[in-house]
C-alpha cells in the first residue's frame, strides 16, 4: 500500500507540474515540465532525505557526543528503534528554538530522524522519547518516502508557479493566467499533501505510544510543542513551507496565520486519542503530570 500510495501521489504531482508548465509555456512548456518532473522523481527517490535535511540545516549527532543530553537522546532513540525491530536510524539535530521533529528516508534501512534544539530544551526525557517514538513509527509504517518525495515535488511546483508571474504566455491569458497558476498550483499541491498527512499522524501517534510504552509521554509532549510552535518562528520551515507536513506539529504556526487547509489534525484531538489509549492500557496520568512544568536539560 505504501508503494502504491507513493506512486499515485507522484503521478498526481507530476500532472500538476505538467499543467503549470502548459499554462506557462504551452505544449513546449508542458514537455519541459514533464522532463524536469521525471528527473526530480528519480533524484527525489534516492536523495530526497539528504535534500530535506540540508534544507533544514540538520547536523548529524552520535552516541559518543560530548554533550550528555545529546548522547542520551541518540542512545534512547536508537534503543527504541531496536525494540521496535527497526534498523538504528541516523539522528540529526536542527538549530532552531522552536520545538519540533520529523523523520525522513526512502525506507527503514536509510531512515533519519531529526529534532530541533528547542525540542530538547523544552521537553523532558520521557516526552522526548514519546516524540522520537512517533517519528520511528513513521519509519516503520514507511510513511517517510511518501512524505519526503511529496515535500520536494510540492516545493518545486510552488517555485514553478512563482515563475508564472514573470514568464506567463501572453496568448493564454497573460497576467490573469499567471496569477491563477500562482494561486491554484500550490493549493492543489497542498491538497495532495493533505491526502497523506492527517490519517498518518493518528496512526504514528498510536504506534509511537506502543514503541515508547506510554501514550501520555507523547500527549504531554504534543501540548508543549504546540505552545512552542505558536510562539516561536521556525525560519527554515518558513523558507520551505512545502516541508511543513513532515514535522510532528505544523512548524508554520509561529506566524499566527490561520491556514485554510491544515496538513495536521488538531493537536487537542491527538492528545485526546492518546489519553483514551492510555486509559485502555490502564496507565495513570500521575507520573506524567509531575513533569508538565519541567523542561530541559533533562534531570
Amino acid at each position: 500500500m505504501a508503494t502504491l500510495k507513493t506512486f499515485i501521489l507522484l503521478a498526481a504531482l507530476t500532472g500538476l507540474f505538467m499543467a503549470v508548465g502548459f499554462l506557462i509555456g504551452g505544449q513546449a512548456g508542458m514537455l519541459v515540465a514533464l522532463a524536469v518532473a521525471a528527473v526530480m522523481n528519480i533524484v527525489s527517490y534516492w536523495n530526497a532525505d539528504k535534500i530535506v535535511l540540508r534544507m533544514q540545516g540538520a547536523q548529524e549527532v552520535h552516541d559518543d557526543d560530548g554533550r550528555p543530553v545529546i548522547r542520551t537522546f541518540v542512545r534512547d532513540t536508537q534503543a527504541m528503534a531496536q525494540s521496535a525491530g527497526l534498523p538504528p536510524p541516523r539522528v540529526y539535530l536542527i538549530d532552531s528554538q522552536q520545538p519540533n521533529a520529523f523523520a525522513t528516508g526512502r525506507n527503514p534501512r536509510h531512515a533519519a530522524v531529526a529534532a530541533t534544539t528547542g525540542l530538547l530544551n523544552v521537553l523532558t526525557r520521557e516526552e522526548t522519547a514519546g516524540v522520537m517514538a512517533h517519528e520511528l513509527a513513521h519509519v516503520g509504517n514507511r510513511d517517510t518516502l511518501t512524505m519526503t518525495v511529496t515535500a520536494t515535488l510540492a516545493g518545486a511546483i510552488g517555485m514553478l508557479a512563482n515563475f508564472a508571474l514573470f514568464f506567463g504566455n501572453r496568448q493564454r491569458g497573460g497576467l490573469i493566467t499567471s496569477l491563477a497558476v500562482m494561486i491554484i498550483a500550490p493549493l492543489a499541491a497542498g491538497l495532495v499533501q493533505m491526502a497523506i498527512s492527517r490519517s498518518r499522524e493518528y496512526e504514528a501517534d498510536r504506534r509511537g505510544a506502543e514503541i515508547c510504552g506510554n501514550p501520555l509521554w507523547l500527549a504531554s509532549a504534543l501540548a508543549k510543542i504546540e505552545r512552542g510552535a505558536r510562539s516561536t518562528v521556525n525560519q527554515r520551515a518558513e523558507q520551505n513551507p512545502a516541508m511543513a507536513h513532515m514535522y510532528i506539529i505544523n512548524p508554520l504556526a509561529g506566524r499566527k496565520g490561520d491556514a485554510l487547509f491544515s496538513t495536521h489534525p488538531a493537536t487537542a484531538n491527538r492528545i485526546e486519542a492518546l489519553r483514551r489509549l492510555a486509559h485502555e492500557m490502564n496507565l495513570s496520568d500521575d507520573g506524567v503530570a509531575q513533569h508538565r512544568g519541567a523542561s530541559g536539560p533533562w534531570g
